[in-house]
């Protein structure tokens, strides 16, 4: 009978609109403003570097208020400004409209412009869509790919000598001449399960790859991966509502434990016929290919070849024309994985190459010789680099992104290839996340920067000296309207969750806080190797929503355990592996309740927990691992059963389930649902195409077999994220707030 009345006044708040009826001039947040674009970001960009970094482009609005867009330069040292392309001349011939550029491209003489627009979604981002290339000096505006339907096309780029775009289409590769129109397939046996240029949904989502392809140097060769995705079994979507009779929705998605693709690399020449596969050893199917490039030259490609674990990554050089290849460098790690390199950068004239590992402990930057037979350290010392952005080859300086006091924040730094001169650029008083976009003569970059509760900005400066030299995005509107609202007390702080480890946190507090009493806390949870939650940078939406919660009476708060990807050290972040799931929640529940020792006004009676997707997973686990603890948790997108999930990343960081079987039944939430005892709202998409509902069906059975109460919520043919159809994400955040009201009572007492 409780359970049945708690029900019944859930569902009548639901419907009563009353979480909107606030005074936005008081400074209380309301769910019109966080949905109506009140606090939206200024736009900018995209930005293409032009003669190294002496100027820049980028698209604007006409001033005049017509359609479409001009495009602007701007001398980057003076900041003087003048239309290159007016909107008119994107106006196709025969129409009224000009193109709605959504990205562009220069050719390398900068004579021709390539543009894409009419996109549309494949897997999570819009990477299909139609490509016009526009003559500069005359005018003339044509469209790729013939007379083919709308929105068929990918990832379209010029060859290195400007004279052709090569694209892909249904599977296949394409090139058109520019100068006769004339279109060349050069790949005929593409498919649904033969891939040419692109990549099934799995080496997309978990490896980053989208363009399949790449220009040779020379422009007169181009490689590609292909993917065998025969033997990979569907997992069918079910759309109920867009027609009469439901229909399926197939996605080839391979589960942990099942066959993979089978991926391969050759070359096939620009003017047609049979490709040069590399002849990389070993199963394809059990092997992955997670990068590949030209290796400096026109007649090697460099491939990162790493093996089902993912334990070991092979640097493999690969002879164009024969397929002989031969395994330069090595890295791996025979307690855990090893991680897919973005930092291959080749210098001193293509005889050594950049590499990042964390072979010592720490994430450092390497250089290591052609042929393997030197690897030396160019950073020292015990701290991460997070990234490396860009080589200047004048100076022989290396720009990269690290924090060594502070995981929470990232800064730039620069040190010669020769392990010299380590200097930090980033001034020390701009604390918070920064993020740069260096030009190509290192002098100058796009600079980004934001803190916890501040909106980013962005600027253009000088480099070294971070010399700011103009502001196109001030985001004055938005901060001005942050300022408005009714602020909650934020600190960053350190908490002990057993072992002598001591975790990252926020805490946000109601603006009239009152340390005399005590307060229901929520905790917004990931937890997995993924992603951070405590960052000091912008947190937009969520930022705004959790203010709002203070607003009503919660503390809010966030920890990320050891397993996330903090800039603490290869131990830091690899302790999870074969558990996912299981240490993770073992040090927030431990965490938590330090901080409910620490802290007299957290109210231990009055615990949740929220997350999305890995965060929805940690927030079932901590509400049945510890339910004597957190009283409410609302789960979104979750993971119930690890076995569910996609091969690249569930076997990362667990192996399989027939090696692993143990770690996966006891990191999976679903194995302890039947000790629910607090409140429970799970939410889910039907049309999750990434973290299947078929996960969220099997926990409603085991809640179920369990006797346990518990309310669903199911978004119908949304995908991960469940923000598709009109109102999805503010009804989804209404939903969220409503039930923590409901069940997590709020206010200080």
């Amino acid at each position: 009978m409780k359970s049945y009345l708690r029900f019944c006044l859930f569902v009548s708040l639901v419907g009563s609109g009353w979480l909107s009826a606030q005074n936005p001039e008081t400074g209380t947040l309301t769910f019109d403003q966080l949905f109506s674009g009140h606090f939206s970001s200024e736009g900018f960009g995209p930005v293409r570097w032009m003669d190294g970094g002496t100027s820049y482009t980028t698209l604007e609005r006409p001033a005049s208020g017509s359609t479409g867009q001009d495009l602007v330069v701007y001398d980057t040292a003076t900041g003087t400004r003048r239309i290159l392309i007016s909107a008119q001349t994107f106006i196709p011939k025969g129409s009224e409209k000009a193109i709605e550029i959504e990205d562009y491209e220069w050719s390398p003489d900068h004579k021709q412009m390539l543009l894409f627009t009419n996109s549309e979604r494949v897997w999570r981002t819009n990477t299909r869509g139609d490509y016009w290339v526009l003559e500069v000096a005359s005018g003339k505006l044509w469209k790729l790919g013939g007379k083919t339907s709308a929105s068929t096309l990918m990832f379209a780029k010029f060859s290195p000598d400007g004279k052709k775009v090569a694209y892909v289409r249904q599977n296949n590769i394409y090139t058109e001449n520019l100068a006769t129109g004339r279109i060349l397939q050069l790949t005929r046996d593409g498919s649904r399960t033969i891939i040419n240029g692109t990549f099934d949904w799995v080496y997309e989502e978990e490896f980053g790859l989208q363009d399949g392809f790449r220009w040779s140097p020379d422009s007169k060769s181009i490689a590609y991966w292909q993917l065998d995705a025969k033997g990979v079994r569907d997992f069918l979507l079910i759309n109920n509502t867009d027609s009469l009779y439901s229909y399926i929705i197939p996605i080839q998605y391979p589960k942990a434990g099942t066959t993979n693709s089978a991926a391969r690399v050759g070359v096939v020449t620009a003017t047609g016929g049979l490709t040069k596969w590399m002849n990389v050893p070993g199963d394809l199917r059990n092997n992955y290919i997670a990068r590949m490039e030209w290796a400096g030259n026109a007649h090697e490609l460099v491939i990162q070849r790493m093996n089902r674990k993912q334990n070991t990554n092979q640097v493999m050089l690969c002879e164009a024309k024969t397929g002989r290849t031969r395994t330069v460098f090595t890295d791996a790690d025979p307690k855990a994985w090893v991680d897919v390199v973005d930092d291959l950068i080749w210098t001193d004239g293509e005889r050594a190459f950049t590499w990042v590992s964390e072979r010592d402990g720490w994430r450092k930057l390497y250089k290591i010789q052609r042929d393997g037979s030197q690897v030396e350290a160019i950073t020292k010392g015990d701290f991460d680099v997070a990234r490396v952005l860009q080589i200047d080859p004048a100076s022989g300086w290396v720009y990269y992104i690290a924090s060594p006091e502070n995981p929470t924040q990232r800064y730039l730094y620069r040190i010669r290839l020769d392990g010299t001169g380590n200097e930090r650029l980033t001034p020390k008083p701009q604390t918070g996340v920064h993020q740069y976009n260096i030009s190509p003569n290192g002098q100058f970059a796009l600079h980004t920067w934001s803190a916890f509760g501040t909106p980013p900005t962005t600027e253009i400066i000088r480099l070294p000296g971070h010399e700011t030299l103009r502001i196109p995005v001030s985001n004055t509107r938005l901060k001005e309207r942050v300022a408005a609202v009714r602020a909650a007390k934020s600190e960053f702080f350190r908490i002990d969750a057993g072992n002598g480890v001591q975790l990252d946190g926020w805490i946000m507090k109601p603006a009239d806080f009152d340390p005399s009493k005590k307060y229901p806390i929520l905790y917004h949870v990931y937890g997995e190797p993924a992603g951070q939650t405590v960052m000091d940078s912008w947190g937009g939406r969520n930022f705004l929503w959790h203010t709002m919660l203070t607003q009503k009476g919660y503390i809010v708060a966030s920890l990320d355990n050891r397993g996330t990807p903090s800039l603490r050290g290869r131990d830091w972040r690899k302790v999870i592996y074969g558990q996912i799931g299981v240490l993770a929640s073992q040090e927030q529940a431990t965490a938590s309740r330090n901080m409910a020792r620490r802290w007299s006004w957290i109210d231990s009676t009055r615990v949740g927990v929220w997350g999305w997707s890995g965060g929805g997973s940690m927030a079932l686990n901590l509400l049945f691992r510890s339910p004597d603890w957190y009283k409410t948790g609302m789960s979104v997108a979750p993971v119930p059963d690890q076995r569910l999930y996609d091969t690249i990343y569930q076997e990362r960081y667990m192996d399989t389930p027939q090696d692993n079987p143990e770690g996966y039944r006891i990191g999976s939430p679903l194995t302890f649902a039947h000790q629910l005892k607090g409140h429970l709202l799970v939410v889910h998409g039907t049309g999750d195409d990434n973290v299947h509902y078929q996960g969220t069906e099997r926990l409603i059975n085991a809640l179920i077999e369990a006797n346990k109460p518990f309310t669903m919520m199911a978004y119908p043919n949304r995908a991960h994220g469940i923000y598709e159809g009109k109102n999805t994400s503010r009804h989804l955040y209404e939903l969220l707030t409503r039930y923590l009201l409901s069940n997590l009572e709020v206010g200080g007492r």
